[in-house]
């Protein structure tokens, strides 16, 4: 993710490393990879993400679109990853979004 995000920014890649006890856990074979959002007024956004290489190294990328990241304020993501006939969740992690001038 960049430094700093603003609000309404579009085009900002987000980033996400899925992770095991610390370690990038290895999707490359994940049927499914969506990242869920929730913005500081606790509305969710179920977004479709990709690898953001080959999936051996747990990274995904979603680009953000218009009206995602709308509200300054802390929001939480979360990987869901479909993987091997079962479902799995990340850990959650954050990020903050800035006011603009």
């Amino acid at each position: 993710m960049p430094s700093e995000i603003h609000a309404d920014d579009v085009g900002t890649q987000l980033i996400f490393t899925v992770k095991e006890d610390g370690q990038a856990v290895d999707i490359s074979l994940a049927t499914t990879t969506d990242l869920e959002i929730t913005k500081p007024d606790t509305t969710k956004l179920q977004k479709s993400a990709s690898f953001f290489t080959d999936g051996t190294d747990g990274k995904l990328v979603y680009v953000i679109e218009s009206g995602d990241i709308n509200i300054p304020g802390t929001y939480r993501i979360q990987a869901k990853i479909g993987l091997g006939g079962g479902s799995y969740s990340s850990s959650i992690a954050t990020f903050r979004v800035h006011c603009n001038l």
